[in-house]
């Protein structure tokens, strides 16, 4: 990695915080250790995740997708490790795009490892990701913490997820370490767990612990997933009544409007905010590679 002064920005999806690293032509090596310390609270800048801001074109995981994407979110977990998707980051992405004159009003396309993802970015300033297809593989999954245990529902949003409805978020424990899963198998590569209550008609709450961050303020795909396993609860399966349903999402760090619609592709609606800039200090980043 080099040395130089390196620029970066915060900013945060309900507060969903991630560090943003602009590298347009991918000359920045960012290896686990960095990005771990780079996301720590204390010793770094601190965020939930890293977000690499990359033209597909040149990155080797994103090229395919440079006809359709000029640009890819190269996604981190905080510490460290490659994800696939992240819809909080991808609202995020998107205003940082915009805020730097790269892309106008309406609508982008992004790259990301979970695919191409359709972005509106509305007049004020709200933003729509298009999520993609969600997948409700067949496994049966059961979640437990401190002694409960509660049967999870298995939603994929091009990243994993177990689903379980509690009757108080509480239930969920601390979540700063992953909550027991069973049959393991399921996930091999781990998977993000939300815990639900119901709030009203079509309303929801969510805790979510997030493989590699641990508790997390808020997770689109996971907003996403709740949502899908919600109808599934509530018998309003799109897919079924042929009419789109529309849940709200109470997270810790605000709220997300997440849209099913019968053919299973699903959207997200939310705020994406930049709170600060400015430039990585050589010296620091020398002891962490050191």
């Amino acid at each position: 990695m080099s040395t130089s002064q390196i620029a970066f920005l915060k900013g945060h999806g309900t507060e969903n915080d991630f560090v943003i690293v602009p590298d347009p032509d991918n000359d920045l090596d960012l290896p686990a250790p960095v990005v771990a310390r780079l996301c720590d609270r204390r010793a770094g800048i601190g965020g939930d995740g890293l977000l690499h801001v990359v033209r597909s074109a040149a990155h080797p995981e994103a090229q395919a997708m440079a006809a359709e994407a000029e640009w890819f979110m190269d996604y981190r977990n905080a510490d460290g490790s490659i994800a696939e998707m992240c819809g909080n980051g991808v609202r995020v992405f998107a205003h940082h795009l915009q805020r730097a004159g790269l892309v106008e009003q309406g609508d982008l396309a992004v790259a990301t490892r979970g695919g191409v993802k359709r972005v509106h970015i509305a007049k004020d300033g709200g933003i729509t990701v298009s999520m993609g297809q969600r997948l409700l593989p067949e496994e049966h999954v059961t979640v437990t913490v401190d002694g409960r245990s509660w049967p999870a529902r298995n939603v994929n949003m091009g990243n994993p997820h177990a689903v379980a409805f509690v009757d108080d978020l509480a239930h969920a424990g601390s979540l700063y370490s992953a909550p027991e899963y069973t049959p393991a198998a399921v996930y091999p590569d781990g998977v993000n767990i939300e815990f639900v209550v119901a709030r009203g008609p079509r309303h929801v709450a969510m805790r979510v612990h997030e493989r590699g961050s641990g508790e997390t303020r808020s997770c689109g795909t996971g907003a996403c997933a709740v949502a899908v396993a919600a109808a599934r609860r509530d018998g309003a399966d799109p897919a079924l009544t042929g009419s789109p349903v529309t849940y709200t999402v109470d997270l810790p760090g605000g709220t997300l409007v997440i849209t099913e619609h019968p053919d299973g592709a699903i959207d997200m609606t939310g705020p994406a905010v930049i709170v600060a800039e400015g430039f990585i200090d050589p010296a620091w980043l020398e002891t962490v590679i050191g």
